[in-house]
């Protein structure tokens, strides 16, 4: 007979689930009180929350689009929510997770996708958004940047010719 503390956890968990972009699950087995203070301080950088869950009740909260992730809660088991940026959110998880050996990443599932501990770490080691958008923005400034100076040299070239050749008419003259 599930109690009104459980009901109530369980709906708070699936509001927070609600429009997630990412969920990440991770055992924090060895880690003290101390680190997993850091970690949550870390994520809230990120736009992420670290949520220690109950395993049945997680099981409940999770939606069908979630449903693979049921059979990973098992053990210690913290989930790392976020509606912002997926790739934030792993940096800050795989760098905690070099410097604390205790944290282990199970899975994670982002932007619609199941990804397994491999494919969060490729996540992790992509640029942010800014510098993608850094990088587009350079690549598509060089060749215009190139053009523009291609448009501009049959002028300029026209002036130096015409300077250069007032210079010669005034040599000329004077020396006359």
């Amino acid at each position: 007979m599930p109690t009104q503390e459980k009901t109530e956890s369980v709906e708070d968990l699936k509001r927070r689930l609600s429009g997630v972009k990412t969920v990440l699950l991770a055992e924090y087995r060895g880690l003290t009180v101390q680190q997993l203070s850091d970690l949550r301080r870390q994520l809230r950088s990120a736009s992420a929350e670290y949520k220690v869950v109950k395993n049945r009740l997680a099981k409940l909260a999770l939606s069908d689009s979630l449903a693979g992730m049921k059979s990973l809660l098992k053990g210690p088991t913290g989930m790392i929510l976020s509606k912002d940026d997926p790739v934030a959110v792993a940096k800050v998880l795989h760098t905690f997770a070099r410097t604390n050996q205790a944290l282990v990443i199970k899975a994670g599932y982002v932007e619609g996708q199941m990804l397994e501990p491999a494919g969060l770490k490729a996540l992790a080691d992509l640029p942010s958004k800014e510098a993608i958008r850094g990088q587009i923005v350079g690549a598509i400034q060089g060749p215009l940047a190139q053009l523009v100076g291609l448009l501009q040299a049959p002028q300029r070239e026209l002036v130096y010719v015409l300077s250069q050749r007032g210079k010669d008419a005034e040599q000329n003259s004077a020396g006359a």
